[in-house]
């Protein structure tokens, strides 16, 4: 590499520079799943859209393929490219709220957890995930279910405009009528289309304190639980977006110590709306099973928003798989509780996650994602510390996703998958996958954002 061209490089920028052997490579490089070990060329901290510029230039004049980091926090480590340029945003994390407007505006590497505390000052939140530690950007990117999915759609939903850096290094503000191609294109399709430096979301009132729902079943009643679920979310206001998750009773409170290490079937997610209409409305809830632990309470939105976070630790192994199935039925429900039996991990879960609502209210060309008619999307999540167990996790959650395919749509939720599939792009954005591809001819022509599984050239 030319050390003369990267001490410019340095100089160019606000940010920080790192090669591969360099101090501090290593940190730099690594993202939240353990099991990625992916080795970049460089990677260079970005302080501002300017920085961006500078390093998108860099990398067209060198050669370099390039990916982008915010939260690291994909599954498939789609932030890093072996042997290329990472460009890291994820210093970049201001939010500036509109109260009067109801627009929040993201930096590129903001967190989730950034935009709620932010937002619920002023009794707003924008529909993100359910992990706080998610960067905004990439979740965004690739559609965003979270909690709010029935009632205010997916994130890409709530996007009204974004600023974007394009591989000539054009900084473009794109929206409804700027750039309409690829605004529509980023919602949803937009990894390998740019640099997103800064989105804005429409913000919706909610909190500061919701009801959360959050029950337990024995794994062996799962098939009825599971099946009852299915009648009750059939009338559910849409404001109910609580996920059924098959999992395994951590050693820990406030879990009681006879439950430990047992498997179960657990209903959890809040009620998004009033919260005694949330506590109304999920009351049926307990007669779904034989209860074995009911945590049911109102809690402050920020906190049902980080419901889940000690269970995905940075550093952790994680092999994920998703499915849209076309409905739970008995067999469905049956086939779930037996994968459940054989996972290999207890970190493991299955989560099944109760769509429609606002998720199927827009066309199907409406975003580039695809699949919104499906009523379920099944999560496979194999989580496991050992490396010494990953080809066992790996290839359940390959089985999995093969057992569950006769019961499924073509395609996947991009932000829940492994994304070793070359097809697997095509067959998640479907009917919207050609004219993906047309708008990354447009603004990439030369392909230089290569992250693993983005939008082909």
């Amino acid at each position: 590499m030319d050390k003369e061209a990267l001490l410019r490089l340095a100089a160019g920028v606000r940010g920080t520079v790192i090669a591969a052997g360099e101090a501090g490579y290593d940190s730099a490089r690594e993202v939240w799943n353990g099991t990625i070990d992916t080795r970049p060329a460089l990677v260079v901290s970005c302080l501002g859209t300017d920085d961006v510029v500078e390093v998108v230039s860099f990398a067209r004049t060198h050669g370099f393929g390039v990916s982008v980091r915010s939260g690291g926090h994909h599954v498939a480590g789609s932030a890093v490219i072996e042997g290329g340029l990472v460009i890291d945003v994820s210093a970049m994390r201001g939010v500036e709220v509109d109260a009067s407007t109801r627009r929040v505006r993201v930096e590129g590497g903001a967190q989730i957890g950034d935009v709620d505390r932010a937002s619920q000052v002023h009794g707003l939140a924008v529909p993100l995930g359910v992990v706080s530690e998610t960067g905004v950007a990439g979740l965004t990117l690739a559609g965003g279910y979270g909690w709010m999915r029935r009632k205010h759609g997916l994130s890409c939903d709530n996007v009204t405009a974004a600023v974007i850096v394009t591989a000539e290094g054009r900084v473009l503000h794109v929206s409804a009528t700027e750039h309409p191609d690829l605004f529509w294109a980023l919602r949803g399709g937009g990894w390998d289309l740019g640099v997103v430096t800064s989105l804005e979301y429409r913000a919706h009132p909610v909190g500061p304190e919701v009801y959360l729902p959050f029950l337990t079943f024995p794994l062996n009643e799962g098939t009825q639980v599971l099946a009852n679920l299915r009648e009750f979310a059939g009338s559910a206001p849409r404001g109910f977006g609580s996920i059924a998750v098959c999992w395994t009773f951590p050693a820990a409170e406030p879990f009681p110590e006879d439950l430990w290490g047992k498997p179960f079937v657990g209903i959890a997610g809040p009620y998004v709306g009033d919260v005694e209409e949330g506590r109304r409305v999920c009351a049926p809830l307990s007669d779904l099973g034989t209860v074995l632990t009911d945590f049911s309470s109102v809690v402050p939105w920020v906190a049902a928003q980080q419901l889940f976070d000690e269970d995905y630790p940075r550093g952790r192994r994680y092999y994920w798989k998703s499915a849209h199935l076309h409905d739970l039925t008995p067999e469905v429900a049956s086939t779930l509780v037996d994968l459940a039996a054989r996972r290999p991990s207890a970190l493991t879960s299955l989560d099944v996650w109760i769509n429609g609502g606002a998720i199927a209210d827009p066309p199907e060309d409406a975003t580039p994602v695809g699949n919104r008619t499906a009523p379920y999307l099944v999560g496979i999540e194999a989580n496991w510390e050992d490396p010494a167990d990953d080809s066992a996790n790996i290839a359940w959650a390959r089985q999995a996703a093969a057992e569950l395919k006769p019961f499924a749509n073509a395609g996947s939720y991009l932000n829940f998958d492994d994304l070793g599939d070359p097809e697997a792009a095509r067959l998640s954005h479907g009917q919207n996958y050609d004219r993906l591809v047309e708008v990354k001819r447009t603004y990439d022509p030369t392909n230089l954002f290569r992250s693993h599984g983005g939008a082909p050239a």
